[in-house]
């Protein structure tokens, strides 16, 4: 499957709707895409993406019904390793550093609580080993 990071804008919005509804037919896309582009181009990117491997269909009734090819979750953590490689020589803490570091990132207080608990866990998990 090609990685999830080179998609387009649209591919990409596409996928965030399917993987949001769980299923979702062209029509069901278009009704939720912004900028809404014409139900050819929808259908064109619907058959890309099943080409590349991300969707799959069946049909109900006169429509196809696409879903993903694999769950979120999994195409996240591939995608986020991505990043971690590309743009952080692979390093957690140099991501998590420029994250901490950016007056936008919006983090609450009990954000960084949860954050600090699971560093907490992790190093608890480390020292079992």
């Amino acid at each position: 499957m090609k990685d999830p990071i080179q998609l387009s804008r649209r591919e990409r919005e596409i996928m965030d709707i399917v993987y949001s509804r769980g299923t979702a037919t062209a029509t069901e896309v278009l009704e939720q895409m912004p900028d809404e582009p014409n139900r050819a181009t929808v259908r064109t990117l619907l058959r890309i993406l099943e080409e590349k491997g991300h969707l799959s269909h069946s049909k109900k009734g006169r429509e196809f019904v696409y879903v993903p090819s694999r769950p979120r979750e999994r195409v996240g953590q591939s995608a986020f390793q991505r990043v971690l490689r590309t743009f952080f020589d692979g390093s957690l803490e140099k991501a998590v550093a420029a994250h901490l570091a950016d007056p936008g990132s919006g983090l609450s207080t009990s954000d960084l609580e949860r954050l600090s608990a699971m560093i907490n866990a992790a190093k608890r998990k480390g020292k079992q080993k």
